[in-house]
């Protein structure tokens, strides 16, 4: 008995013809894979535009309130130094803003005094409490102000002298 492929004739024609209709079914399922694939990359190319716009515009924010911060520094400085600002308040509401600015700023030698008048006023209540607070309280802590302020009026000077002259850019006018 022999197998029926053996049997059949070597000439036959169907023996070395292709299948069409298998071969242009591939055909159409790679062209359609391609195009998936272009498709998918297009979508992909979009997303990926959107991100780099977003973090563009998170930079340019960042670098906006940057610009303001040390702007509002360089006043509060300014200010300090005119005695337009009480120097407890002033060395607060530095400490504060410059803490947002740039921390390693914050942390240098030459702002420690605005850390340190933080320190020592930071349990004085502010706003209503301060009000509600008895006057002889009041006047305690007043009183410790001034020596505050007395012991650290020179060192917090040339504080805000130095971030004005050194650390801060400068100031630019506003149109």
């Amino acid at each position: 008995m022999t197998p029926a492929h053996v049997a059949a004739p070597r000439n036959s024609k169907n023996v070395m013809v292709p299948d069409l209709a298998m071969n242009t079914f591939s055909l159409l399922l790679l062209a359609a894979a391609l195009v998936m694939i272009a498709g998918l990359g297009f979508y992909a190319l979009t997303l990926w535009r959107q991100v780099w716009r977003k973090q563009k515009a998170q930079a340019e924010a960042a670098q906006a309130q940057k610009d303001r911060l040390g702007g509002d520094l360089s006043i509060l400085s300014s200010s300090l130094l005119e005695g337009q600002l009480p120097l407890i308040e002033g060395a607060i509401r530095i400490k504060v803003l410059l803490d947002n600015y740039d921390t390693s700023l914050s942390q240098s030698a030459q702002c420690a005094v605005f850390h340190e008048l933080f320190a020592a006023t930071a349990h004085v209540p502010t706003h209503a409490e301060w009000k509600a607070l008895e006057k002889s309280v009041r006047r305690q802590h007043e009183l410790r102000f001034n020596e505050l302020e007395l012991q650290h009026k020179a060192a917090a000077r040339a504080a805000a002298r130095w971030l004005l002259d050194e650390a801060l850019p400068p100031l630019r006018k506003r149109a």
